[in-house]
């Protein structure tokens, strides 16, 4: 019987995945307690939250380059135990937090710290788990984060519940402890070789720099574009739930839940065959092509299908094809799975722009449709149809 464990065998990985669900423990009690204990709690309003992580974010941006640099000097398992003690300080600020000014002094700070240590982060995986490893590596560690993530979310729920000053305070105690227990683990880990599994830098990389190597900034910009999510989970879903739809606050750490639970079942087996970049890019792509069932508003199929639910491109991208080649690979999954229809929906603007570009990549428009909206206008859409084959 093989092993159900998402712990891998005893060694530095093991320790590594130690150290990494007592860190994101910590990371489900802020990402499900986080937003709600400084609207709530500290009396901020959503508007000043959003300002201040968007203004911390950007400025945290800048540690990445600095601090993954460092990484390929130093022992990138000390330099990141460092910084969580670091991000232990941060965590404990929150709790002096007590307007916007003071959210910012506390947040722009912890904001290099955390961007930082996901760079160094970054190194010391790729130094444990070696050239041929690596991937694996990753994958295992993102199974035990959720399963961290978990356990942290399910804890946020009982403060959630009991909605309370002090019930909130414990919260954030609570992140500050995982942080140091994290960075002891660390320690445990063997020294790792300073730059360990990492390509030799030349000469001519330092000359031109990341930032004139076209491919690299498209993957990033890629990558930036699916990493808002997490924005959306951290930030949008919890305010949204209690502010907009009225929920109890326990009901964020159930959503959280689920979230982090499909994750533990599906991160090591989805990630299977990732080992190069031609088939990591294939898998990307199918990340940003959101597929599934139909919405409510939209008439039910005649026969099986495959729906495109979402797609997403980077504006700056425009223009090159982005848009349709995705469509492309909706149609190859639909192939795939035997499925002969292949439908999506837009918004249906007088000049009808969105809907012209659906029929240029192949597809019909069907059945228009209004979904109304109470206390806005009505968003006017068009199904549109495509048979594959």
């Amino acid at each position: 019987m093989g092993r159900v464990s998402p712990f891998p065998p005893p060694g530095p990985l093991r320790t590594l995945a130690l150290a990494t669900l007592a860190n994101t423990v910590g990371t489900g009690l802020w990402v499900a307690g986080g937003a709600l204990y400084l609207t709530r709690d500290v009396g901020l309003s959503a508007t000043s939250v959003g300002v201040g992580l968007t203004v911390a974010g950007l400025v945290g941006l800048t540690a990445s380059v600095p601090l993954g640099g460092l990484a390929d000097r130093w022992d990138p398992r000390a330099l990141r135990a460092a910084l969580q003690v670091g991000q232990a300080f941060a965590a404990a600020a929150y709790l002096l937090v007590d307007s916007l000014t003071t959210f910012l002094i506390v947040a722009v700070p912890e904001a290099l710290l955390s961007t930082g240590n996901l760079a160094v982060r970054a190194a010391l995986v790729a130094a444990v788990g070696g050239p041929t490893g690596r991937v694996h590596a990753f994958a295992t560690l993102r199974a035990v984060a959720n399963l961290g993530i978990t356990a942290g979310t399910a804890l946020a729920g009982i403060a959630l519940a009991v909605d309370t000053h002090r019930a909130y305070q414990v919260l954030v105690v609570g992140n500050v402890a995982t942080y140091l227990l994290s960075a002891a683990l660390l320690l445990r880990v063997p020294r790792q070789r300073a730059g360990g599994g990492a390509r030799r830098v030349t000469g001519a990389t330092r000359r031109g720099g990341s930032l004139r190597d076209g491919r690299f900034l498209a993957v990033s910009g890629a990558s930036a574009l699916l990493g808002t999510h997490l924005t959306v989970l951290t930030l949008v879903v919890p305010l949204w739930t209690v502010g907009q739809a009225g929920a109890p606050p326990p009901v964020v750490s159930a959503v959280l839940l689920v979230n982090t639970l499909l994750t533990v079942l599906l991160a090591v087996r989805l990630s299977g065959g990732a080992d190069t970049a031609a088939p990591a890019a294939r898998k990307l792509r199918r990340a940003g092509l959101v597929v599934g069932a139909a919405t409510e508003y939209v008439p039910p199929p005649t026969e099986p299908e495959l729906y495109v639910n979402l797609l997403v491109t980077d504006r700056a991208y425009a223009g090159r094809g982005v848009g349709a080649r995705l469509l492309a690979h909706a149609a190859e999954l639909a192939r795939d799975r035997g499925v002969g229809l292949l439908r999506v929906d837009c918004f249906r603007s007088p000049d009808r722009a969105l809907v012209r570009f659906y029929e240029g990549c192949g597809f019909t428009a069907t059945d228009p449709f209004t979904v109304q909206r109470p206390g806005r206008a009505p968003w006017p859409g068009q199904v549109l149809a495509r048979r594959v084959g």
